[in-house]
């Protein structure tokens, strides 16, 4: 496989694109220098549905699962989701500040949202993430790397310690490539 690149407008082509509004515009001059990796599941802990791309395009019925009515009216997204067999979705052009971290700080940096990617998996901190999973973050991070001064890869949980938990201890961190 070739490798991957981001276009001009911040998309990547392999990706199927699904817009979410739960974004804006990153301040000027900022540079894009982290990628910042999620598990999501929604319900929690089951997989296959579409309700993280309703979540993330803020179509989430509160009613159709108890857990739903506690989070629907949240406005988040990340830029990418992998889904447990593979399949990749772009909600947000990379270019923009894509809503995923919330109150964080790296490296006495605040507002992580400015400066990063959020890449989510579908999963949880209790499963193993799949092969495929791993196989489709290493394509994306490799063309984040091509098109942006990566220099950090980090957690949900590095960035918003005590607060979040992913991607959890079942995340293997060897699997990333390095370049």
């Amino acid at each position: 496989m070739s490798a991957w690149r981001i276009d001009t407008h911040g998309l990547l082509p392999e990706a199927r694109y699904v817009a979410s509004p739960n974004h804006d515009g990153r301040p000027p001059g900022t540079q894009i220098t982290m990628v910042v990796i999620h598990n999501i599941s929604l319900p929690p802990n089951e997989y296959g549905s579409d309700d993280v791309q309703r979540l993330f395009t803020n179509q989430l019925n509160p009613d159709a699962h108890p857990y739903f009515a506690t989070i629907w009216q949240n406005r988040v997204s990340a830029h990418f989701f992998i889904r447990r067999n593979g399949e990749l979705i772009q909600f947000v052009p990379c270019l923009q500040r894509a809503w995923h971290a919330g109150v964080s700080s790296w490296q006495g940096r605040e507002r992580c949202n400015d400066f990063s990617v959020g890449v989510e998996l579908e999963g949880c901190d209790t499963e193993a993430f799949e092969e495929v999973q791993y196989a489709m973050l290493n394509h994306v991070l490799g063309a984040l790397r091509q098109a942006y001064p990566i220099t950090d890869i980090v957690g949900h949980s590095d960035i918003a310690p005590g607060r979040k938990t992913d991607p959890g201890p079942c995340f293997d961190w060897t699997k990333i490539k390095k370049d």
